[in-house]
């Protein structure tokens, strides 16, 4: 199945996701795709209403909870915060964690997604147990 997912305005296509396939997984292969490091979290939008997805969470599971307006469901990867090898070391300058946000760094990968951008694939990604 696809995933389309909004990353900095831009929609971009996750393919070879099912049903058991995390938001973790999805963010990791989008989060390499584009080339960058940090915290992410995957966002599902409809009309007013946010919601964070948490990383062990079934995206496809959670969009056809929607039913009839699943197609009107946007997801949206959000980049969080810096990885934890960007983060300042200084006491001083740390910063108390933010509430309500699933936030973690980027583990190993653990399943093969393709993304795709305008029809075209952009990067495989490779993930490993």
């Amino acid at each position: 199945m696809e995933l389309k997912v909004w990353v900095d305005g831009v929609q971009r296509i996750v393919c070879g996701v099912t049903e058991v396939t995390t938001c973790q997984e999805v963010v990791i292969a989008l989060a390499q795709a584009i080339g960058r490091t940090g915290r992410y979290t995957l966002i599902e939008k409809w009309r007013e209403t946010e919601r964070h997805l948490a990383p062990h969470e079934n995206p496809v599971v959670s969009l056809n909870k929607w039913g009839q307006y699943a197609s009107d469901v946007q997801l949206v990867l959000q980049r969080t915060g810096p990885s934890l090898s960007e983060r300042p070391t200084s006491e001083s300058t740390a910063r108390a964690p933010e509430r309500g946000l699933y936030r973690q760094s980027l583990p190993p990968l653990l399943s093969e997604l393709t993304i795709i951008m305008d029809a075209l694939v952009l990067k495989r990604v490779n993930i490993h147990v």
